[in-house]
């Protein structure tokens, strides 16, 4: 079993066997095992609110017991929470998988995801730290400045005979 913060301070219990994916199904309509074939990871990282559900669901018998609804929940699931909880349902999946070879398979699934997403963060930082994105902005604004500067006045605007 795992563990993650939400925002609003609580300690949730991230713990998947069969009776989680069976509601996790049932509350969400996605199939926890998907992560095998590798689509589930991308869905779920580029889908925040999917995401919640999912962990909400997971979450569901403990939410019940503390009274905390869906949208309780949700409002205290943004920066760090989310990730942290991800990584504790992702690496509850990997344990979970009942396959040794498929552990395996989704263990380095997952690392290979965390690797690209450290790269393109990276990226992204070299890139601001570079000042290309600024060039780039500085580019487009000059551009359009230019190409507003050509377009003919608006009818509203001009003056009728």
């Amino acid at each position: 079993m795992r563990q993650f913060k939400d925002n609003a301070g609580r300690t949730w219990t991230v713990d998947i066997n069969v009776a989680t994916l069976k509601r996790v199904r049932g509350l969400t309509g996605v199939d926890l095992m998907q992560v095998i074939e590798g689509t589930l990871i991308e869905k779920l990282i580029r889908d925040p609110v999917l995401l919640c559900d999912v962990v909400y669901a997971v979450c569901k018998p403990e939410a019940d017991a503390a009274k905390v609804s869906d949208e309780e929940f949700g409002k205290a699931m943004a920066g760090d929470a989310i990730e942290a909880a991800t990584t504790a349902v992702l690496e509850e999946l990997v344990g979970f998988c009942p396959s040794p070879r498929d552990r395996a398979n989704l263990g380095r699934v997952l690392q290979a995801t965390k690797k690209v997403m450290e790269r393109a963060r990276d990226l992204v930082e070299k890139k601001l730290d570079s000042g290309e994105l600024d060039r780039l902005a500085d580019r487009l604004l000059e551009t359009a400045g230019a190409s507003s500067g050509t377009a003919p006045e608006s009818s509203a605007s001009t003056p009728g005979p």
